[in-house]
C-alpha cells in the first residue's frame, strides 16, 4: 500500500522567474503617497513615498541582476504578449516618484522626471512598434494592461508642468489621450465579443479607472488649474469606470491571489487624488467626503495586498514559471 501527496511540491522560487509585473507595487505605493497628500495626511504620505522608493530600488536591483544572470529569461518576458505591457511600469514609477518630490525637492524631482520621461518615450515607441510589427497578437492576449505603455504618457504632465516642461508635457498628454481612445475601443471589443479574461488578468479590469482619473489631474496642470468642461468629462468618466469595476469586485475576491491584484492599487489611488483635487478647487463637500471614502478603501486594499504578497512569497508562490 502506497500513499501519495495530493499536493505536489512547488518548485523553488528562482530569479529568472521574477516578474516585471512586480513594478505594479511601486506604482501603487507612490499612488498611495500622492492620495494621502491630497487628503491632508502629509506625514503618512512621506512614509508611503519613501517606502515606494525603497521598493523601486530593490526591484531595479533584482531586474538588473536578472538581466545579467538570466538574459534569455528577460528576453522571453519581453517577447510575451501580455508581460510586454508591464515593462513601462518601470518608467511610470520614476515619473510618479518625481511627482512625489516635485514640491519638496524640485531639483531632485527634475532629474527623475527627465530620466522617467525619456525612458517612457522610448518604451512607448518600442512597445507600440512591437504591437504593429510582424508579431501576431490575438484578441485573447489583449487586456486593460495594454493601457500601461501608451496611456501612461498622461502621467508625464503631473510633474512636467510644475517643473517647467509645458510643451513636452502637451506632447505626452496628446499621445496618451489618443491611445486611450484607441485602446479603450479595442479592450471593450475584446471584453464584449470574445472569451472572458483569464483569472490572473481579471484584476487588470481596474486599470480602466486610471486613464480618465490621471487625465483629469494632468489636464488641470495643463489648463492652469481651471475646472472646465474637459476636466469634468475626465473626472466623471473616472467615476463611471470606478462604478463599473466595483460591480466586478465580488468576483475578483473569489480568485486566487496573483501579483496582478496590485493593478487595483494605482487606479484607486488616482481616482482618490482626483476627488480631493476637484473638492479643493470647487469647494464640493460631496467630493471631499467621497475622497475620504475612496482613501479608506485604498489604504485597506494596499494593506491587504502587502499581507497577501508577503504570504505568497513565504509560501513560494511568486517567482514561479507559468
Amino acid at each position: 500500500m502506497t500513499s501519495t501527496d495530493p499536493t505536489p511540491a512547488r518548485p523553488p522560487q528562482r530569479l529568472e522567474h521574477f516578474p516585471i509585473s512586480f513594478f505594479g507595487v511601486t506604482m501603487g505605493l507612490f499612488g498611495l503617497a500622492l492620495a494621502l497628500r491630497s487628503g491632508g495626511f502629509a506625514t503618512a504620505a512621506q512614509g508611503a513615498g519613501w517606502v515606494g522608493l525603497a521598493m523601486m530600488v530593490f526591484l531595479g536591483a533584482m531586474f538588473a541582476l536578472k538581466a545579467i544572470r538570466h538574459p534569455a529569461a528577460l528576453k522571453a518576458e519581453w517577447m510575451h504578449p501580455v508581460r510586454l505591457a508591464f515593462f513601462p511600469a518601470t518608467s511610470i514609477s520614476l515619473l510618479l516618484f518625481a511627482t512625489f518630490l516635485r514640491d519638496s525637492m524640485p531639483d531632485v524631482a527634475q532629474v527623475f522626471w527627465v530620466i522617467g520621461a525619456a525612458a517612457h518615450a522610448i518604451l512607448t515607441l518600442v512597445v507600440v512598434t512591437a504591437w504593429i510589427s510582424h508579431r501576431a497578437f490575438g484578441p485573447g492576449q489583449l487586456s486593460p494592461a495594454w493601457f500601461i505603455p501608451a496611456v501612461g504618457n498622461v502621467i508625464v504632465p503631473l510633474a512636467g508642468v510644475p517643473l517647467g516642461h509645458v510643451e513636452i508635457s502637451w506632447f505626452f498628454f496628446s499621445v496618451g489621450l489618443i491611445f486611450w481612445i484607441v485602446l479603450l475601443t479595442l479592450v471593450f471589443n475584446r471584453l464584449i465579443f470574445h472569451d472572458p479574461l483569464p483569472g490572473k488578468l481579471k484584476p487588470t479590469l481596474v486599470i480602466l479607472i486610471a486613464p480618465p482619473a490621471v487625465a483629469f489631474l494632468a489636464w488641470l496642470q495643463l489648463a492652469g488649474g481651471q475646472i472646465d468642461a474637459p476636466a469634468r468629462i475626465f473626472l466623471n468618466l473616472g467615476y463611471f469606470f470606478t462604478a463599473l469595476v466595483a460591480l466586478q469586485v465580488p468576483g475578483l475576491l473569489r480568485l486566487p491571489f496573483a501579483l496582478s491584484f496590485w493593478a487595483l492599487s494605482f487606479p484607486l489611488a488616482a481616482i482618490t487624488t482626483a476627488s480631493f483635487k476637484f473638492a479643493g478647487l470647487s469647494g464640493s463637500a460631496f467630493h471631499q467626503g467621497l475622497g475620504y471614502v475612496l482613501l479608506a478603501l485604498l489604504v485597506i486594499t494596499i494593506a491587504a495586498l502587502i499581507v497577501r504578497t508577503i504570504r505568497a512569497a513565504i509560501a513560494g508562490e511568486i517567482c514561479q514559471p507559468e
